[in-house]
């Protein structure tokens, strides 16, 4: 069979890319609504069931520079081949692990962690339509292959929590490997070699300090609920983090060509987008957290929706269908706004859903509404900052700022995953979620949305705004 080449892509390349992006978005969404069935199935607490979750966000953190740097010229196709049969690899390990109760939760977090390398190849498939197509035709497949990712995860909940609620949760994670090994068979056939070059080197070192620092950090926010904040061993991993955090800073201004520019990470206006796009990823996962608790949990004081998991699938949907509106909503608004103007309206609309859900929480359609607004917020937020990087940051520089964007935006993720059960069951007073606890965790995750808009107001004042069009 004949293989696509740089000179002849395969009609099915585009095909190709768009299931590349929402696959591995629907490979993703495999933790959110399960994660309640799964502390219920495994015997565990939420918060340790919430490491399913937590830790394919922090591995996409990881693996999306390391692969970025190693798909350089032509590793190009031989990286996104690998990855994939990592993705693979690592769904089959849960599944299995999810199918022998003895294997237990660790080897379903080793599974889970592998399968967050998916996350890492969207930009990858992007980056392989700028190179093979025209610019006039790329610059249309791109957009696509976003909001393919965002449209992948939203068919994910349904889909995943459907098979799961029929099926069992061990039915969910082999569908995920029957859709992550057809990707791989269609990408080994359709993606393009790309031709020799120069090749950056490669620093593993760098991205695995950044992701041990942050799973140190992770590990003792979670650990709080059992330990304690002053216990000796939640301060030790939090010191962990902090020195291995400050090693990695130390390697990467003494690296020549470091996975991360932090010089103009921390010395450009983009310091202020990595704050609100943090800021934003721990809102976003807060919130998504808690919102399934609340949509599975049955207490005998009568908290709680006591939903399938296929109802806590569905009610995501809202979510990215809003998503998408805000989006475009948000492009069609940049016309005339600047995007340091947008960008606190995306805060406030998901400041807006967080103290809804936290004052009205009693009916799904509660729930549905919720999510619908903090869906416009995604939308408007997540278009917008990139948007305000380009406008801030010399163009020279544009894709170092993105790229290290891109990994602030998926640590926040993996931190505001773990941090919403984390608080919830300290405002509970135990692993039992009480709805006093659910509001406090839900009015924190409030606080967060605000602490975002005074950060970009901040940013607004010291830029001379401009609309998103002028300019060019």
């Amino acid at each position: 069979m004949r293989r696509s080449s740089p000179d002849r892509p395969s009609r099915l390349l585009v095909p190709t890319l768009v299931l590349l992006s929402t696959v591995t978005g629907i490979v993703s969404s495999l933790g959110a609504p399960l994660v309640p069935t799964l502390a219920a199935e495994l015997g565990v607490t939420l918060a340790a069931a919430q490491w399913t979750l937590t830790v394919t966000l922090l591995t996409a953190a990881v693996s999306t520079p390391l692969l970025g740097r190693y798909a350089a010229a032509h590793r190009r196709r031989p990286t996104i081949l690998a990855g994939l049969v990592v993705v693979v690899a690592g769904t089959v390990l849960a599944a299995v692990a999810v199918t022998v109760p003895a294997l237990g939760l660790p080897w379903l977090i080793a599974g889970r962690a592998a399968q967050g390398v998916g996350i890492a190849l969207t930009p990858l498939a992007m980056t392989v339509a700028r190179d093979v197509y025209p610019a006039e035709r790329s610059q249309r497949i791109i957009p696509g292959l976003s909001v393919a990712g965002v449209v992948g995860a939203g068919l994910g909940y349904p889909l995943t929590a459907a098979v799961a609620q029929v099926g069992g949760v061990a039915a969910a994670f082999w569908l995920g490997v029957l859709l992550t090994g057809a990707t791989l068979a269609i990408s080994w056939y359709a993606v393009p070699a790309a031709p020799r070059g120069s090749t950056p080197r490669v620093q593993p070192l760098e991205a695995l300090l950044l992701g041990g620092s942050t799973l140190a950090v992770l590990l003792g926010i979670n650990q709080t609920t059992s330990w304690g904040w002053g216990d000796v061993r939640t301060l030790g991993l939090f010191a962990l983090g902090v020195a291995g955090a400050a090693l990695w800073a130390w390697l990467t201004l003494r690296s020549p060509s470091p996975l991360v520019d932090l010089r103009l990470a921390f010395g450009t206006p983009a310091l202020g987008p990595h704050i609100t796009v943090v800021l934003a990823g721990v809102g976003m996962y807060m919130s998504l957290a808690l919102v399934i608790v609340l949509l599975q949990t049955h207490t005998p004081a009568g908290w709680g929706l006591d939903q399938p998991v296929l109802v806590a699938g569905l009610v995501l949907v809202p979510y990215s269908l809003a998503a998408v509106v805000g989006t475009r909503l948000s492009r069609w608004a940049g016309g005339y706004l600047p995007a340091v103007r947008l960008l606190p309206i995306g805060c406030a609309l998901y400041l807006a859903s967080a103290l809804l859900i936290a004052l009205v929480h009693d009916q799904v359609w509660q729930a549905l509404v919720a999510m619908a607004v903090g869906g416009l917020g995604s939308g408007f937020t997540f278009a917008m900052i990139p948007a305000l990087l380009v406008r801030t940051v010399p163009a020279a520089e544009t894709g170092s700022a993105l790229g290290f964007n891109m990994v602030l935006r998926y640590v926040g993720f993996s931190a505001g995953s773990a941090l919403g059960v984390t608080v919830l069951a300290l405002a509970s007073g135990g692993p039992v979620p009480t709805e006093h606890g659910f509001r406090i965790a839900s009015l924190v995750n409030a606080a967060v949305w605000l602490v975002a808009i005074v950060v970009v107001l901040a940013i607004g004042n010291r830029q001379r705004p401009e609309p998103l069009s002028a300019g060019g």
